[in-house]
């Protein structure tokens, strides 16, 4: 409702502009005055337009006020302070339209929204190195991933949901050294373990830091990791047959986790197809006939083909780690540049190898449909609920999903690749595809870590020092953090327990579905309440919490309001569809607060606009925060089943019922569902 008004009073203020003044505008700023007594929307625009008209901004906000037709669905403009342009809406009409999810005089806006484009939109999001277990700080990029292919979908968008899997990486090269080299371990021997084994990626995960502590233990080990790399990236042999075995056990484990938060992927591009079938190849090509890259004869790059870029896209800190310098975990330390003065980035260094970066080009050619090529497809998983999941391959089958040729890109990466990111990008527009460069976005993140005290309860041994700090960061090649599956579990075993002394008329399988609930609202919440740009330091106690801005409280209103229709024997989409004096029952004293409580809700497609615009999930679980909270507040000042006027009582009744659904709608595009019970 909020946004469909916001937009109706937007575009005739444009539509007046023009005709009154000629003035041509591409948008109108509206904001939302102090007080809602003052209205539910200001337009600063007369401060604007004051230097073009050479005239005083309140003396423009009165000829606009006097001139412009009320729009449809509001009640009065009227001018305030210095020029601002109050406006304020029909609120009986406003009411009804939102309870029956009808909008007052809205245009088509359906070719608005992400990235000003219509078409798909692919993003995405996970990417985890297929060598080990998934960690707590990759359950941040898949829930941040996802919610925002929800939001995406809820305002209309078709989405395409990838996951890139490194199966080629010096990730899997490791652990393909641990299986060979440190546990002798055969084909044969590596199948029968991916058999047996129910968390083959927890086996994996120990693996991987013992073959980083072997290759400490004497250097002359590395070069067995260089020799794996080479063997896997060329293929047909023993290595990268083993390699292709213990990534694809891996993958599958790391589907099954992410399916426990709802988490689906629609297809799972790999390196070793973007290898074998030339993509780099085709880009190569483009890139050297365009002029893109050049061979460099001389200097420290010698030998090398670089890519000049503008100044701005030089790395802010030279002195960052190859490993600093991973695309979710790849290190690749000779496509950084050595010193601040430099502005040339190796995509192909002097031995004849592309660097990441290069092959990310190439992909990234492919999602626009700008390569020429196009992978294999096969079949590789199916969720319970019978969505299929494809994978690349050489020669796939005949009849699949056409993936690719999108209209924008969302990379879901962290905040570390902005750099190889920004590289991408700087290509894209050389090789003169400005628009699709205009139309890639890095979703930028940053790290997980953990409290000490969570730390602790996880079974860690924290040092002293340790423990005064704020948080403690987690490390996959030392082996210290938090595997995915661990942290669901211990959130789930923590809720149960919440869950079995709350309710024990329940059955054991009741509980555990409802524990699993919170579990994951609960973690979902704790993901997304932060700015993608602050570091999270997790915490058990403060996740699962029934009180404060949590996925438990925001759940908890909804059952709340259940409870209500539950027992007044009510259905919520009856007590919308009843006929209601909404004008009456706003006027009265307690009006204008059950008012705030409506336009609040009315919210909900405004807030997820403004978290597409943004790439920002956090105003989400803040307007399910601010919802839940107004309407806890409400459901104490008012007793709905005791009211005795029946009129009144029905828009108590509308009131609960719909700020219920707006806070299932909210929760729904976090990926959060709501328990019958709490």
């Amino acid at each position: 409702m909020y946004l469909e008004q916001q937009k109706k009073l937007a575009s005739d203020v444009l539509a007046f502009l023009r005709e009154k003044y000629q003035i041509e505008l591409a948008n109108v700023v509206i904001e939302q005055p102090p007080k809602v007594e003052m209205g539910e929307f200001a337009l600063p625009l007369a401060f604007e337009l004051a230097k073009r008209l050479r005239k005083a901004p309140r003396k423009i906000a009165e000829e606009i006020v006097a001139a412009l037709p009320l729009p449809e669905g509001f009640e009065k403009l009227e001018v305030a302070g210095a020029g601002y342009i109050n406006a304020r809406l029909k609120r009986d009409l406003a009411a009804r339209a939102l309870a029956s999810e009808e909008t007052i005089g809205v245009s088509d806006h359906a070719d608005e929204g992400a990235a000003n484009v219509s078409g798909k939109i692919l993003v995405e999001h996970t990417s985890i190195n297929p060598n080990k277990a998934a960690h707590i700080g990759h359950l941040r990029n898949a829930i941040l991933g996802d919610t925002f292919v929800r939001l995406l979908r809820a305002a209309g968008h078709a989405v395409d949901v990838q996951n890139y899997i490194d199966n080629t990486g010096v990730q899997v090269a490791d652990v393909v050294v641990g299986f060979l080299y440190l546990e002798k371990k055969s084909k044969q021997d590596i199948i029968e373990l991916i058999t047996s084994t129910p968390r083959f990626d927890f086996y994996c995960w120990d693996l991987y830091a013992r073959a980083s502590r072997w290759y400490e233990e004497d250097k002359e080990n590395l070069k067995v990791r260089l020799e794996a790399l080479d063997a896997i990236e060329n293929g047909d042999n023993d290595m990268a047959s083993a390699a292709e075995l213990i990534s694809s056990a891996v993958l599958r484990r790391h589907l099954e986790t992410m399916d426990r938060l709802d988490i689906e992927y629609d297809f799972l591009p790999r390196e070793s197809e973007i290898l074998r079938l030339h993509f780099w190849d085709a880009a190569f090509q483009q890139l050297k006939e365009k002029g893109v890259l050049y061979f460099e004869n001389e200097g420290k790059n010698k030998g090398c083909w670089v890519m000049k870029r503008p100044t701005q896209a030089k790395i802010i800190d030279p002195t960052l780690s190859p490993k600093d310098g991973e695309r979710m975990g790849h290190p690749d330390s000779e496509e950084k540049n050595s010193g601040p003065d430099e502005d040339a980035k190796v995509i192909v260094r002097s031995n004849g190898t592309v660097g990441y970066v290069g092959k990310d080009i190439a992909y990234h050619l492919w999602k626009f449909g700008l390569l020429g090529l196009d992978f294999g497809y096969r079949k590789f998983y199916r969720y319970p609920n019978q969505h299929e999941v494809w994978i690349s391959t050489e020669h796939g089958e005949p009849d699949h999903p056409h993936f690719g040729s999108v209209a924008a890109i969302y990379n879901v990466i962290d905040s570390r690749q902005a750099d190889p990111q920004n590289t991408v990008i700087e290509a894209l527009r050389l090789l003169g595809y400005t628009e699709q460069a205009a139309h890639y976005t890095h979703f930028s993140y940053e790290m997980v870590a953990l409290t000490p005290r969570c730390a602790m309860e996880l079974g860690y041994d924290v040092s002293e020092e340790d423990r005064a700090k704020s948080y403690i960061e987690v490390s996959g090649r030392k082996g210290f953090g938090v595997k995915a599956d661990d942290l669901l579990d211990a959130l789930i075993a923590a809720a149960k327990k919440e869950v079995d002394s709350r309710h024990p008329e329940l059955n054991d399988e009741e509980r555990a579905s409802i524990s699993g609930q919170i579990a994951i609202g609960a973690l979902r919440y704790f993901m997304l309440k932060f700015t993608k740009q602050s570091v999270i330091a997790f915490d058990f106690k403060e996740a699962l919490a029934f009180e404060g801005e949590t996925g438990p409280y925001a759940q908890y209103a909804v059952v709340r309001a259940s409870n209500i229709f539950r027992k007044a024997g009510v259905d919520p989409e009856r007590a919308l569809a009843n006929q209601v004096d909404y004008a009456r029952y706003f006027a009265d004293e307690s009006g204008t607060e059950i008012w705030e409580l409506w336009l609040l809700a009315g919210k909900t497609s405004f807030v997820i606009e403004q978290c597409i615009a943004t790439t920002e999930p956090a105003f989400a679980a803040k307007h399910a925060f601010q919802l839940a909270q107004q309407f806890n507040n409400f459901y104490h000042r008012h007793h709905i089943l005791t009211e005795a006027d029946e009129g009144r009582k029905k828009f108590l009744l509308a009131t609960a019922a719909v700020v219920r659904r707006e806070l299932i709608r909210i929760l729904g595009v976090m990926g959060i569902t709501v328990p019958p019970v709490m």
